[in-house]
């Protein structure tokens, strides 16, 4: 499977999540989770322009003059959320689409969304690389990465049973 954006994010959230989905063990359709986050993009994109676009094997949730925005349900794992959109915004930038990243956390009992912003730098696009030769390597591997040690963290991940019952 050649690395896409929910990869970069389960590689930073679960190695062992990447590693499945990365080897076409997708039990997300079956996730409550995974539907609510698909029915958030759905009403986000609804009649508006340049939402949900398909580019390669990316999906934009939208694109603006100045922005590459992705859109979450919430902001519980930031740092994979924020390397996702920086894969994005690299995709964009070999197609010669140069934007700013915008990180929307769209949390249902917050009176305030979470937004962060986000640049693709030389440095960064170094570092993103690197992570791609890692995911790659991870996902080439015969070695199923191992259980994490705090099951609370997983509870809500569409392989919480695979991994722990």
């Amino acid at each position: 499977m050649k690395v896409n954006g929910t990869l970069i994010n389960y590689y930073f959230h679960c190695k062992r999540q990447c590693y499945l989905f990365g080897n076409r063990l997708n039990l997300e359709d079956n996730s409550e989770n995974v539907k609510i986050g698909r029915a958030i993009h759905e009403n986000q994109a609804e009649g508006k322009e340049n939402s949900e676009i398909s580019i390669d094997n990316i999906k934009i949730d939208k694109l603006t003059k100045e922005y590459l925005v992705e859109i979450k349900k919430s902001d519980a794992d930031l740092e994979a959320s924020k390397w996702q959109l920086l894969y994005y915004l690299r995709c964009l930038e070999n197609k010669g689409i140069y934007r700013k990243g915008k990180l929307q956390c769209v949390e249902k009992n917050k009176s305030e969304n979470k937004v962060i912003y986000v640049e693709l730098t030389e440095d960064i696009k170094m570092k993103l690389n690197e992570y791609i030769i890692e995911i790659e390597n991870l996902l080439a591997g015969n070695e199923l990465p191992e259980v994490l040690k705090n099951k609370n963290s997983c509870k809500k991940c569409a392989y919480f049973e695979y991994c722990y019952i």
